[in-house]
């Protein structure tokens, strides 16, 4: 009984000595926050408000999701009134995140792709009529325009730091409910599920477990900090609903592609220059490597980037500006944040060996100019690619405005014309042509007989084609 009053005693002395004698240490953490209202709209396309970050902290959806819903929008795109609409004309719906206060909205391609007439439908039920600024197949990307300011909208996130097992939330208007909220998490990143039906496609998704549905498509997933870390655009299902596999566009891919399209209206992609596969197991042993992770190169274009740079077929692609590659749709996804002219270093295995280069992109013209080939859905389904002269051929020629054919594709309408690569429009139906952008939105107002006027530049005399729509 002594021994235990003595034993208390001690204790509370030795309490009372180290309050009164040792300085407390106070812990203060400080949380930066990011202005929720960015003046510069480049600020909001150039990285500098991405955050680095392994996983999103809050493990709460709440925030995020008063965050992200006033953010998304309902999109309706019609090819006809309503009356019209009874007879057969064409409806489209899906969703789109607003990226700006001014009014700026991303949105998938194909949610839109088919509309003359864009409807956006706020989350508090205000409708405006959009102007479409442009449009990507290659990502199924579209950047919409409404009048409007002081719009609440999400900031994009660093879709680099999504870790697989994150939460995030998928946000949009599946079966035109309005602003629905989803969570899941990142079950796999840089998938592929061929869906671009195009040459110069990039699919390299974000995987997740939330529910996305009809009409998610466009809308935004967001990590639980409410960054835009990807844009919802596919999902696998057997029945035509959810079945929980849903595919994001990363988001700093998606950054890359609306801000060319807010500038230039199209997207300029700097290219290697290479034809290249996924690296085979059997192979990666033949040649050496540990494990089958990298692209293996099966075709260097002459004088393009790679070329120069001194990559050679049989080569293996292992990293490119620090970033390890494990599959093509992961490269292409990298390579997808660049334009013509930009130096990248690729790091490359090659008889036992590592070696590191640097290479300048190039556009589809092997040219570092920033020029975009136009491959919209009304000139791929007639068979035909084009692009604006560029200030160099219009000097050349002495004439101002016009197309040119870049490619055609075997069997296609116009290639039943007997036309050739090279051909400069110059007219559609007696009609002036002086830009892609005319006569992509020519074509598309246009039914019945189409008329082409032009001239090649190496062959005299103007050419004459016709076909029917």
């Amino acid at each position: 009984m002594i021994i235990s009053l003595i034993a208390a005693i001690i204790s509370t002395a030795s309490i009372i000595i180290y309050d009164h004698y040792l300085v407390k240490e106070t812990v203060i953490i400080k949380e930066s926050r990011t202005s929720s209202l960015v003046k510069s709209e480049d600020l909001l396309l150039n990285g500098n408000l991405q955050r680095h970050f392994l996983s999103s902290a809050p493990t709460n959806f709440i925030q995020a999701a008063k965050k992200a819903t006033p953010a998304v929008v309902y999109i309706r795109a019609s090819n006809g009134d309503s009356f019209q609409n009874m007879r057969g004309y064409n409806n489209a719906a899906g969703s789109g995140v607003i990226i700006s206060s001014d009014g700026y909205i991303a949105t998938n391609n194909h949610v839109i792709e088919d509309g003359t007439n864009i409807t956006v439908v706020l989350n508090d039920r205000r409708e405006f009529s959009a102007e479409i600024i442009g449009k990507d197949p290659t990502t199924d990307l579209a950047l919409l325009k409404i009048e409007a300011s002081e719009l609440p909208y999400l900031v994009f996130g660093n879709s680099d730091s999504l870790q697989v097992g994150e939460w995030v939330l998928a946000v949009g208007n599946p079966f035109r409910l309005q602003s629905t909220v989803t969570a899941g998490i990142v079950s796999a990143k840089g998938r592929n599920i061929n869906i671009l039906d195009t040459e110069y496609g990039i699919e390299s998704f974000i995987q997740t477990d939330a529910a996305v549905n009809p009409g998610n498509s466009g809308g935004a997933l967001v990590n639980t900090n409410g960054e835009l870390v990807g844009i919802n655009t596919a999902i696998i299902t057997y029945s035509g609903r959810y079945e929980g596999y849903s595919f994001a566009i990363p988001a700093n891919l998606a950054m890359k592609v609306i801000f060319d399209l807010k500038e230039f209206g199209a997207v300029h992609r700097g290219l290697l220059g290479i034809t290249a596969e996924n690296l085979s197991v059997d192979r990666a042993r033949q040649l050496g490597l540990p494990s089958p992770n990298g692209v293996h190169v099966v075709r260097v274009s002459p004088e393009s980037g790679a070329h120069k740079a001194g990559i050679r077929r049989g080569d293996v692609i292992l990293r490119i500006q620090g970033r390890r590659i494990n599959t093509l749709p992961e490269m292409l996804e990298i390579l997808g944040r660049f334009r013509p002219g930009d130096e990248v270093e690729v790091s490359y295995y090659r008889n036992g060996e590592e070696f590191t280069t640097l290479s300048i992109l190039k556009n589809q013209l092997n040219t570092t100019d920033l020029v975009s080939v136009r491959k919209d859905k009304i000139l791929t389904d007639l068979g035909f690619e084009v692009r604006d002269l560029l200030p160099s051929e219009e000097r050349r020629l002495g004439k101002e405005g016009g197309v040119k054919v870049i490619s055609i594709y075997r069997g296609s309408t116009i290639a039943r014309t007997k036309m050739e690569p090279g051909y400069i429009i110059t007219k559609m139906n007696e009609q002036a042509i002086t830009s892609a952008d005319q006569l992509v939105k020519m074509l598309e107002e246009t039914r019945g007989r189409i008329f082409f006027e032009g001239h090649y530049e190496k062959y005299p005399g103007p050419w004459w084609y016709a076909f029917h729509r």
